[in-house]
């Protein structure tokens, strides 16, 4: 692994499964590092499965989990021939536990092990997994699973994850883990925390595993070198990931400041400082509005390995991006009327959360305040410390008055999301809810989206993964513009 060439491209790791198996296989096959994302991944195989699994993928890779049973328990349990009724529910699977139960971690493990085995089937390139530091609960047996399948890279932004580089140490050791929670309320001397033990789990089959690259996703150069200097096990490069990107953005330093339209202002605070990124001596690469060939190049000459790319590979024909959402996106785009927003509260993270403006989702706000709010995947919430002294759990887009029963303050209520109910609608696996409601989307671009339309070759209305990489990769390819040891020195 430490003798093989990094990738120029990182194709971003863009949950819920909009950054499935079939976009990280098909970026991989490119010679570039294709990722999947690991977020509710607990929630989607189960889903896929009712949803009749098209195309076998999802048996074919359990059959390949390592450990005996629990891919038949999974199957037995969700797997409906021919898929569900359009209009029934999907079945309910337990929510995420500092505490999970054998079935939620056989859920967990198998489902990170299925998406990582079928992104690397058929080739022998590295594969990525992306997580995010906010979500705890599930990290530790995801990334059991991840392991289990041969993974190369473990990506994870969204929160300084400083415990997670010894942890994959001490999980391919097959090693007991644990993970602090962060828990709002409790004392300095306090810690609560969640475990996992890979012995006990695979009943003493461990098999021997490989420990990935981790790569911290951060926002400026600070963040980096605290990494560097106090990780648990060696952070083996980082992903600069600048405001314009999608999804969660890192927040601006500073007292928050909202520009006429209500986005969070960045200013110079927020720079990421490369400078000093090239001094930690580690590989970076280079996210938000690169996209573009010359930006390639621009990135290179800066010092970084190359660059990060979410929003151009989420309308491509592999990405799980629901298809009709796809071609409205795309129509936008090519209009020049695509717009993308900044929301400062949408999300229960409390982190700017780009949201892409469609009418038929909860992005307009008379759908939004038309749904009943409901909180039943829970990835979101926020931990507390009840006056009990337990833990307790609560998301500012629960219904208000269970928010506040449980502490939670009344404007941070305000204008909050189900991002995890908006993010699984956009992948096509959206809930009925009991009133007989489909959840709708919520989906999140980067700023690029209102020029995604040029990866579209004359005359098409779609374009491929290999497209993208072909396009951005042309003045690298032919030396253009490349000053690279001029610019470092």
């Amino acid at each position: 692994m430490s003798h093989e060439p990094l990738p120029v491209i990182i194709q971003g790791g863009m949950g819920a499964g909009v950054s499935g198996y079939r976009l990280a296989n098909a970026v991989s096959r490119t010679g570039q590092l294709g990722v999947v994302s690991g977020t509710a991944l607990d929630v989607i195989l189960p889903r896929r499965l009712q949803m009749g699994d098209p195309g076998g993928h999802m048996r074919r890779a359990l059959k390949h989990f390592p450990i005996p049973g629990v891919a038949d328990r999974i199957i037995e349990r969700y797997y409906i021939q021919g898929g569900k009724a359009p209009d029934a529910p999907f079945k309910p699977k337990p929510v995420p536990s500092p505490q999970p139960g054998r079935h939620l971690q056989e859920l967990l493990v198998a489902s990170n092990f299925a998406e990582v085995w079928l992104a690397r089937e058929g080739h022998d390139n590295p594969v990525g997994i992306n997580y995010l530091e906010k979500i705890q609960l599930p990290t530790l047996p995801s990334l059991y699973g991840a392991l289990l399948a041969g993974v190369s890279y473990v990506l994870m932004g969204a929160g300084i994850p400083r415990t997670i580089p010894g942890i994959l140490d001490s999980l391919v050791d097959g090693q007991p883990v644990q993970l602090k929670l962060d828990v709002k309320g409790a004392d300095r001397d306090e810690e609560f925390f969640t475990h996992f033990d890979p012995d006990e789990f695979s009943e003493g089959r461990v098999p021997w595993l490989f420990r990935p690259k981790f790569l911290a996703i951060i926002s400026t150069a600070v963040l980096a070198s605290m990494l560097v200097k106090k990780a648990t096990g060696r952070v083996d490069g980082f992903i600069v990931e600048l405001p314009t990107a999608g999804g969660h953005n890192a927040p601006p330093r500073g007292p928050l400041q909202l520009d006429d339209g209500g986005e969070p202002i960045y200013g110079e605070r927020d720079d990421p400082n490369l400078a000093a990124m090239r001094e930690l001596e580690r590989p970076f690469w280079l996210a938000g509005s690169y996209a573009h060939p010359h930006r390639l190049v621009e990135a290179l000459n800066l010092g970084a390995t190359g660059i990060q790319v979410g929003t151009a590979f989420a309308y491509s024909n592999e990405s799980d991006l629901d298809a009709a959402l796809k071609r409205r996106i795309l129509a936008a785009s090519a209009a020049g009327s695509s717009r993308v927003f900044t929301d400062p509260v949408a999300s229960p993270t409390g982190f700017p959360f780009k949201v892409v403006q469609l009418d038929d989702t909860i992005s307009n706000q008379q759908k939004y305040e038309e749904r009943t709010r409901i909180c039943d995947l829970s990835y979101l919430r926020h931990a507390y410390k009840t006056p009990e002294g337990k833990v307790g759990w609560r998301c500012p887009s629960e219904p208000v008055d269970d928010f506040v029963r449980k502490g939670g303050k009344l404007d941070e209520t305000v204008g909050r999301k189900c991002v995890c109910n908006g993010l699984m609608s956009n992948i096509g696996l959206g809930q009925i809810q009991r009133d007989g409601e489909l959840e709708k989307p919520l989906v999140t671009s980067g700023d690029d989206v209102a020029t995604v339309a040029r990866f579209l070759p004359p005359g098409a209305e779609s374009y491929t993964a290999a497209d993208v990489v072909r396009e951005l990769m042309q003045d690298h390819e032919a030396g253009v513009g490349l000053e690279r040891e001029a610019s470092v020195v």
